[in-house]
């Protein structure tokens, strides 16, 4: 293995990255770090940038960054693709290139906060960063990644029950499988993904049982298997799977309950009231918020506070309860103005203006107000970030649906357009709902030709 390694890296001699240098310009690395760090904070994600990170890109040891941080440069550096920024193409560093030139794709990618994952030594989940994110890969990642790291850990395939030891190489695979899971679903959808990801969450719960030797290690286990069950109910949620979602989320909320984790808790009511909320269940929607946000209440972030409140303001909203619904949506803004802090959930990064404005339009939606609606919704699409397809999709099937029941029908009926375009990168049954209802909306004006065009592609692609 040594003289394996020790020759694949000669095969790939490391190449300073002057492009990014030039970006730096007159900072210093960790002046520059910084600048990463609030540009980071600034659209919702979080990277642990220092000066040894900017030292690693420019030598030339970080070939390709990862998605987090492609997002921040983007931010940075607008206009300017990878390429530009020095930064060789995701394929040839992490997918079958790479493997194929004999590249050692441990020494060129890193993990989301910065540091490379423990245990994880370039397989399954670094070489799923690739731009070409087939089917292959999906099955790759679920079926070989987190649930191999748990499996090695308990000695056995998961399902074996054989608890053994886990420590700090767990917890961050772990963690690791829940943030490669929302990637996943932020740029494919759900569909998909939900079919695979059972066998990875019974190894996780499966760690519970095995024996830690630190308090904090024990706490991230619990908390990652808690998240995971939520990202996978999540997974079913948008899949059309209700039932399923509902006993994910469940079981979430047992585990923070067990551990007494009041972030978790919060994330897992959260969840739940949003599933309460497209099931029909409008009051359990209130109830499941408002318990949501008690438990939120021990955490200091405005930001999580707002999120829980608009869960809230629409089961208002599906009860028809305008008074209500306002008075709540007006303290969710309140507190979004408030902006984000360092206590914000690592899970909360989806949550910005865009999203704010869809959960708006939602509400209005609800009550009928189409006018309103379709003024959030197209404030939504206009703020969504391009790079999340499956964001993009759902934010212009609402506005498309608002639309049409406005009697907007030409508009809607080209803001369904673009959602059909998506629909080719994009697999999820919620948003082909939408879609399919606003379609219903639209038959009795198919003379329109924009209407016409619609329903002959959308037709076809039902079928």
């Amino acid at each position: 293995m040594a003289s394996s390694r020790t020759s694949s890296s000669a095969s790939s001699p490391r190449r300073p990255n002057t492009a990014f240098r030039l970006l730096r310009g007159q900072r210093s690395p960790g002046e520059f770090a910084a600048e990463v760090r609030r540009a980071a904070r600034e659209i919702g994600e979080h990277v642990s940038c220092d000066a040894r990170y900017i030292g690693r890109v420019e030598s030339g040891e970080i070939r390709c960054p990862n998605y987090a941080y492609e997002r921040v440069f983007r931010h940075m550096f607008p206009g300017c693709e990878p390429a530009d920024m020095g930064f060789a193409p995701r394929e040839a560093v992490r997918g079958r290139g790479a493997r194929d030139s004999g590249s050692a794709p441990s020494d060129s990618t890193e993990s989301p906060s910065g540091g490379r994952i423990p245990g994880n030594g370039g397989g399954p989940l670094d070489r799923f960063d690739s731009s070409k994110e087939s089917d292959v890969l999906r099955r790759a990642f679920i079926s070989s990644g987190p649930a191999a790291v748990a499996a090695a850990s308990l000695g056995g395939a998961p399902g074996t029950r054989t608890p053994r030891r886990a420590g700090e190489a767990e917890a961050c695979a772990l963690e690791q499988a829940v943030r490669r899971i929302r990637l996943l679903d932020d740029r494919h959808g759900a569909d998909h993904l939900y079919r695979r990801a059972a066998q990875p969450l019974r190894a996780a719960y499966e760690l519970l049982d095995a024996e830690t030797r630190r308090q904090t290690v024990a706490d991230r286990l619990h908390a990652g298997a808690g998240e995971l069950a939520i990202s996978v109910g999540w997974l079913a949620h948008d899949s059309g799977r209700f039932g399923d979602a509902r006993s994910h989320y469940a079981e979430a909320l047992a585990t923070a309950r067990v551990a007494g984790d009041a972030a978790l808790e919060a994330h897992a009511f959260c969840n739940t009231a949003f599933l309460a909320r497209d099931a029909g269940r409008p009051r359990e929607a209130v109830r499941a918020a408002q318990a949501a946000q008690r438990a939120g209440r021990q955490l200091a972030s405005a930001r999580l506070m707002s999120l829980l409140t608009l869960r809230e303001a629409g089961g208002w909203a599906q009860l028809g309860d305008r008074p209500a619904c306002e008075e709540t949506l007006l303290r969710a803004r309140t507190l979004f103005e408030h902006g984000r802090s360092e206590d914000d959930p690592e899970w909360m990064t989806f949550f910005g203006e865009a999203e704010l404005e869809l959960l708006e339009a939602q509400c209005w939606s609800a009550l009928g107000d189409w006018r309103r609606a379709a003024e959030h919704g197209g404030r939504a699409v206009e703020l969504a970030d391009p790079h999340f397809a499956r964001n993009v999709a759902l934010y212009t099937a609402q506005l498309s649906g608002d639309l049409a029941q406005g009697g907007a029908v030409a508009e809607a009926a080209v803001a369904g357009e673009r959602v059909l375009d998506l629909l080719a990168q994009v697999q999820s049954a919620r948003i082909r709902g939408m879609l399919a209802s606003t379609a219903r909306v639209l038959r009795s004006h198919a003379r329109v030709p924009a209407v016409g065009a619609f329903l002959t592609r959308h037709d076809a692609q039902a079928v």
